[in-house]
């Protein structure tokens, strides 16, 4: 069976890199993380939405391109290169999910889907496994899980409690609301199935943006050792500077594989695809966290401090590591079906 890319999806995946490459310099990440009061920037979700990356999984009849799961892993892999800090994850792809899906063709579809793929609206998505939501503050409208049903809000009708993160992008938020029949959109019969799917497709995300996050700091790793000088000579000349490093880019070359398999499962609907999202997501955490460390200790120490773009693609990859269940949730899950054949963990599921 052949899992490579087409020429097409590698085509836009370069575009993309080089798209981003102009428009979120590290400069630009600093600025958001320091001066923007929601952690996002209405001019960047504008220029992602001019490269198409909103309407990316929103069917054609709704504006959309009606793209997959196989298209989605190479942007998000991008989008962890660069640290974006960007709800586009959560809208455009889990959303779009979410919404596409449900059992009937309801009003919601027809009102939110073209806004989505026009990049004028955020939705904010919760689900059990992760307790607080992100960007609930900046979002137009929230789907939220109950008891596996699927409850759509809009702002006014959620209190929110901001929790801190460790990276400045992300808005942490606890909601508090009072379900009721009038915010039902899912009966948990079918929600059990599409809140199964949404944790997979978000797992998948963390995972292929850990990976682009694990070879960015790798790649900033090498450059400050090429031009950081001990007795004369760069440190990346000595052997184990060289060993470090050496690591962490085969670490990233055994986990890629891992996660664009997991892609491929979703895409096809394997009956394994759960394993294979968990797979994914510890392959890519471990590579992730042994670059950071890695590539503090190429640093030194002033890798940790605020001065260093280090620190931010650190902070975003811890950050991502403990979202959509951390590998304590995803070794359970991967122990289950390895004792349980056949079984499948709820999206209530807690370890």
């Amino acid at each position: 069976m052949d899992f490579t890319f087409d020429e097409q999806q590698l085509a836009f995946r370069d575009a993309i890199h080089k798209f981003l490459m102009v428009e979120a310099a590290p400069e630009m990440l600093r600025e958001v993380w320091e001066t923007t009061k929601s952690g996002r920037s209405a001019e960047l979700r504008a220029k992602l939405a001019d490269q198409g990356l909103t309407a990316l999984s929103v069917p054609e009849a709704f504006g959309g391109i009606g793209l997959g799961d196989l298209d989605w892993v190479l942007v998000q892999q991008e989008l962890g290169y660069f640290a974006i800090p960007d709800s586009l994850t959560d809208s455009a792809y889990l959303a779009v999910y979410l919404l596409t899906h449900l059992p009937a063709d309801v009003q919601l579809k027809r009102e939110w889907l073209p806004r989505v793929a026009a990049g004028t609206a955020r939705i904010a998505v919760g689900h059990p496994v992760n307790p607080l939501v992100a960007d609930a503050a900046n979002a137009d409208l929230l789907l939220l899980w109950h008891d596996d049903e699927i409850h759509a809000l809009t702002p006014d009708q959620v209190q929110l409690s901001f929790n801190p993160s460790i990276d400045l992008s992300r808005r942490l938020y606890k909601p508090a609301w009072t379900p009721s029949p009038a915010t039902r959109i899912c009966p948990a019969a079918q929600g059990r199935r599409l809140w199964a799917d949404v944790l997979d497709r978000a797992a998948l995300a963390a995972s292929a943006q850990l990976l682009g996050l694990a070879q960015r700091m790798l790649d900033l790793g090498v450059d400050h050792a090429a031009q950081r000088k001990q007795f004369g000579k760069p440190v990346g000349s000595f052997q184990a500077v060289k060993h470090h490093l050496a690591d962490v880019a085969v670490k990233i070359e055994f986990a890629e594989p891992v996660v664009h398999r997991a892609a491929q499962a979703l895409a096809t609907d394997d009956p394994r695809r759960d394993v294979q999202v968990s797979h994914a997501k510890l392959a890519a955490g471990e590579a992730a966290r042994l670059a950071a460390r890695k590539s503090i200790q190429a640093h030194g120490a002033m890798g940790y401090t605020w001065e260093a773009d280090l620190q931010m693609y650190m902070k975003r990859a811890w950050a991502l590591d403990a979202a959509w269940g951390d590998a304590k949730f995803h070794k359970a899950r991967i122990a289950a079906a390895i004792l349980t054949p056949g079984a499948r963990l709820g999206p209530g599921t807690t370890f």
